[in-house]
């Protein structure tokens, strides 16, 4: 198994270490937590060989969290400062500091640090210990580095009130701020595991926090994954032994059952205190933070995760805040997440994805991911996927299925634009509803994906929505919108917001609904439709119902979609993790054309969710609407959330608009939206004329510069046959890895 190839160490660590009886213990019988922990280090080799070490900033509580956790667990206490430092030096840390000023002082705190030495301890650095790269080296090999996370302000309020003057890297010119915003580099750097700790938060707690956190670095076995559609009393016991993690199903992108992955424990929680500690963050720290509680550090390193999260929301995003949320009117809000390179939100997951998958993959293998797009997908997705290392291109190739005749012109010339060596789009004649059957069947064809295994040594993977990795980047810039909102004084936290999404693959509403499920007080998600409003009568009535319904093309093609494949994983959720029944419901709409919910499941369907649809000529008028009283253009999808909005809010709270890609992608549309009688039909003449308005937001450059590029301009077109597919599948694979 993958997942075993990779990590073998830490896996065999977990489990020789811990009994399944021990496990239900811990889970059953809070209170003797600590005994549990104490008797399980006491007699493993976490203690006899690994130190617990504790970093962070001075002020953190390092010193006295260690000594409670050393309690605990009945283990020897390690204060750097204090048994190792100022015994060494006989003199104070001050004092020290003092006598040789802040550069040699960090090098003697290193030369220290390289002379220590101790097993089975909970030791404490010192706040500038990580900045000595080999001191850090050094006591790093034989232990768990655990950053207490406390935020700036609550520091710097700590240090005001000790009166600590004697700061290492503070003088004259440089704020104390300052000092702790250069550390963090170094902080992220060298850390295994981090604990948010929040002003109020007591010694003790943070304690209990530091040894959960241990507990489950040390234990990845909780963090399986199951299909939507698999049934725990069904499950034989060789399905309970081949377990799943989260690179696994990042690779394997849809269950060999046909359905679709979810964390078998659910999704991590955060307090309301964690929650306000990131406040004050940036966009790419607070990414780090909600998807290293996601990721299993088994799978993906927490110093790892940080560098594929800088890489993929710092230059490739016009705007700093990567997704800001802008006020439009009265209580509504749009966040932006158009500001990737491609101009929509999949940016957002596609920057990212490739880079974890990139590092997932064994090396042994050749992969060919498979993707279905109604429009914005693809170009994000080939755009993502070149940008790896030239090496990973060599092993790693894409082919983009997409509706021929639908999508928007300026979205089909971003897709042939962007095609590169190792990329290409395919246009399907048909809808976006076969493109993605037909993958999801290749998917489950045996026969077909161990033929391009064994002849041609190339394992399928998916990058649609589907796949579970997808939807955590999405997650985290719903979370992000609401605490701007705290940020910006608009709501304090615990405050309700409402959430509207223009809703077709149903992911984005997902991930919102999950960030809810996390601790982030949203009141209700409003799913908004254009005229295939399949999903809007499902959340209405309960029937899903596709009997005699036809795809209608309209002016917001991305949500032009009958089957909605994300459903399947928040009915998994509503109905208790009950596969049997998904099973049943999805088998029966795909041999009869729909299904009904149970009258229970509608109710707790209804509390979650409403709906709303809007015809293109609601659309448009909005869109010229919003233009002539502010001057900011909306593009088609947002549009229609915004007249969903306008007919389901009650106004007793903000509501959040996901305003999920740029005007520039529909320009026809929006052009006809403002009135102008010709319309030129070239896409860089028509981006051109939307120029001219000098509107909010401005033409997106990433789009403008890509439709300057002449590029590749053909692509191949094929019939909507899956033996068509198949054979297009084999021959790409031929031409790029053989």
């Amino acid at each position: 198994m993958l997942h075993v190839f990779q990590y073998q160490p830490l896996r065999l660590i977990t489990q020789n270490s811990l009994s399944s009886m021990c496990l239900k213990l811990m889970l059953s019988r809070p209170v003797a937590f600590a005994q549990i922990w104490k008797s399980w280090f006491s007699s493993h080799s976490l203690l006899g060989k690994k130190n617990i070490i504790l970093m962070g900033p001075p002020g953190a509580g390092k010193t006295t969290t260690g000594r409670i956790v050393g309690q605990k667990l009945d283990c020897p206490v390690i204060d750097i400062d204090d048994d190792v430092l100022e015994t060494t030096w006989n003199m104070s840390v001050s004092e020290k500091l003092q006598d040789v000023g802040y550069e040699e002082f960090l090098e003697e705190e290193g030369k220290a640090l390289l002379k220590f030495s101790a097993s089975g301890s909970v030791i404490s650095l010192s706040g500038s210990n990580p900045m000595h790269a080999a001191g850090m080296q050094h006591i790093k090999k034989n232990g768990i580095v655990v950053y207490l996370d406390v935020p700036t302000t609550v520091i710097m309020s700590r240090l005001k009130s000790k009166q600590m003057e004697r700061i290492v890297g503070l003088s004259p010119g440089i704020s104390l701020k300052d000092v702790l915003q250069f550390r963090k580099q170094f902080y992220k750097r060298w850390f295994d595991i981090r604990v948010l700790c929040g002003g109020d938060v007591t010694a003790e707690v943070v304690a209990e926090k530091v040894l959960d956190a241990v507990k489950r670095y040390q234990d990845s076995e909780l963090e399986t994954f199951i299909s939507t559609r698999s049934s725990r009393s069904g499950r034989s016991t060789e399905e309970d032994s081949h377990k799943l993690y989260f690179s696994d199903v990042l690779i394997q992108g849809l269950a060999l059952d046909g359905g679709l992955f979810v964390p078998e424990r659910g999704l991590p929680k955060f307090t309301a205190e964690e929650w306000r500690g990131l406040i004050e963050a940036t966009y790419v720290e607070r990414a780090q933070v909600i998807l290293e509680r996601c990721i299993h550090p088994a799978d993906i390193p927490a110093s790892k995760l940080a560098e594929i999260i800088e890489t993929a929301y710092g230059e490739n995003f016009s705007c700093s805040k990567v997704a800001p949320v802008r006020h439009l009117a009265g209580n509504q809000f749009l966040l932006e997440l158009f500001h990737g390179p491609t101009a929509s939100f999949k940016d957002f997951a596609l920057q990212l994805v490739p880079h974890l998958f990139a590092y997932c993959i064994p090396r042994s293998c050749n992969y060919l991911i498979l993707v279905a797009t109604s429009g914005d997908t693809g170009s994000a997705v080939l755009d993502g996927f070149s940008r790896l290392h030239d090496t990973d291109k060599q092993r790693i190739a894409l082919v983009n299925f997409f509706p021929e005749d639908g999508v928007s012109p300026i979205q089909k010339s971003q897709m042939i634009s962007c095609q590169k060596e190792n990329a290409w789009s395919v246009g399907v004649k048909s809808d976006f509803d076969f493109c993605q059957t037909a993958i999801k069947q290749i998917f489950t064809n045996s026969d077909f994906t161990g033929f391009l295994t064994v002849e041609y040594g190339t394992a399928l993977a998916a990058a649609n929505s589907i796949n579970w990795a997808r939807l955590l980047p999405q997650i985290v810039y719903h979370a992000s919108a609401y605490l701007d909102l705290v940020h910006q004084g608009i709501i304090s936290f615990g405050s309700p917001v409402d959430i509207c999404i223009p809703t077709g693959n149903f992911g984005n509403m997902l991930a919102a609904f999950y960030a809810k499920m996390m601790g982030i007080p949203i009141r209700k998600c409003i799913c908004a439709s254009n005229e295939n409003n399949v999903l809007t009568e499902f959340i209405r009535t309960g029937v899903y119902d596709l009997r005699g319904r036809k795809l209608i093309s309209s002016f917001s093609p991305a949500v032009d979609i009958l089957k909605s494949s994300n459903l399947e994983r928040y009915l998994h959720l509503i109905a208790n993790e009950d596969g049997q029944l998904v099973t049943q419901l999805f088998n029966q709409l795909e041999k009869q054309g729909h299904f009904q919910l149970q009258k229970d499941l509608l109710g707790k369907l209804q509390q979650d969710l409403v709906a709303g649809w809007c015809s293109d000529e609601d659309c448009l008028a909005a869109i010229h609407s919003v233009y002539s009283t502010t001057g900011y253009i909306l593009d088609t999808h947002t549009a229609v959330a915004k007249v969903v909005a306008d007919r389901l809010q009650d106004r007793t709270c903000p509501i959040i608009i996901s305003s999920t890609a740029h005007y520039s992608k529909f320009a026809p549309a929006i052009l006809r939206a403002l009135r102008i009688a010709e319309i030129n039909q070239n896409p860089l003449s028509q981006l051109h004329l939307l120029s001219s308005y000098s509107a909010l937001p401005p033409i997106h450059w990433g789009l403008l510069e890509t439709l300057k590029k002449t590029g590749n301009g053909d692509h191949q077109v094929c019939a909507a046959d899956m033996n068509v597919l198949m054979s297009h599948i084999e021959t790409l694979i031929q031409n790029h890895f053989m």
